[in-house]
């Protein structure tokens, strides 16, 4: 079976390439975006026509933080919007009969408490700090279920996983999500003697985290079970945690002794975004790292890119 994978360099990609290796039946096509412009329709065509994929699994995207989205909001809408879009039709026209789309828990309106069902796409405001990004995630994840309600001999579904980190995340603070930016601050405050850390906001909104790894996991197992995969399926620990508690987690893994300072001028996003695992537990899927492996496992990654 050929697979085309796009945004092989990225975190999700590198962890699905490394897992690969357990599955020698299975042939990755990972094209980087020189040789595989995403953003050039009539290169996508071609491209697809020469290697006749079997299956597309679509992680490649323009990603970041809070700091980054509120930074570039055009980029982040257009690049990825262009890039779903474009893949999508082009594997339509040319016949690919199954692609798996990654889309975002950034998907869901915000302001919900309760975990947020795969229905509530569409149901309410995003959050205006990711919005453009957004977008663009739920429009693929549109195009998706059109085509396949259009042709059910096209199986185009999206998972939407919550957020992520481990392995060959961006940890430099311009790029970085929650967890690796606090890897990143937590070790210079240990290797600089800094007593005080600072967390923006009240450290009260919950977020949840899954380790890279187990998103690879899940990705083979929905290679191996896509036909009973719904056309939108949450992947997700069904669990969350306050900022103030990943930080405590990654103080105590990396051995910071001092204090954390809140700064409550700074943005902080939906305070909670917790999605519904109930259709992931049925398809038969669950996660495998606890929040301390995982954060371990990431910390060891950061540190061997230090050295």
């Amino acid at each position: 079976m050929k697979i085309l994978l796009t945004g092989g360099s990225g975190m999700v990609g590198q962890n699905i390439l490394e897992k690969s290796v357990d599955f020698p039946e299975l042939t990755f096509l990972s094209p980087t975006s020189s040789e595989l412009n995403l953003k050039d329709y009539r290169q996508i065509i071609a491209y697809l026509k020469a290697e006749n994929p079997d299956m597309i699994i679509h992680c490649a995207g323009k990603v970041g933080g809070i700091q980054a989205n509120l930074r570039e909001p055009v980029n982040f809408l257009v690049d990825n919007l262009d890039m779903g879009r474009n893949l999508v039709m082009a594997a339509k026209e040319v016949g690919v009969a199954r692609l798996l789309n990654l889309g975002s828990s950034c998907m869901y309106p915000r302001g919900h408490k309760e975990p947020l069902v795969e229905e509530l796409i569409l149901k309410g405001e995003l959050e205006p700090t990711n919005e453009g990004y957004a977008l663009a995630k739920v429009m693929t994840a549109r195009l998706c279920e059109y085509i396949s309600c259009e042709d059910s001999s096209l199986q185009y579904k999206t998972a939407i996983p919550c957020n992520l980190y481990g392995r060959w995340d961006k940890f430099a603070p311009e790029h970085s999500h929650l967890i690796s930016a606090i890897i990143n601050k937590m070790y210079e405050a240990v290797k600089n003697g800094v007593s005080e850390v600072e967390i923006w906001g009240d450290g009260l909104a919950y977020r949840e985290f899954m380790y890279a790894e187990d998103l690879a996991d899940f990705i083979f197992h929905c290679i191996s079970n896509f036909a009973d995969m719904p056309q939108n399926l949450n992947v997700g620990l069904g669990t969350d945690y306050t900022v103030n508690e990943y930080y405590q987690v990654v103080a105590e893994v990396m051995g910071f002794k001092g204090s954390f300072i809140h700064n409550l001028s700074k943005p902080v996003g939906m305070r909670r975004k917790l999605v519904d695992v109930s259709r992931l537990r049925e398809f038969g899927w669950q996660h495998k790292h606890s929040l301390k492996e995982g954060i371990g496992k990431a910390i060891a990654f950061y540190k061997e890119g230090r050295k």
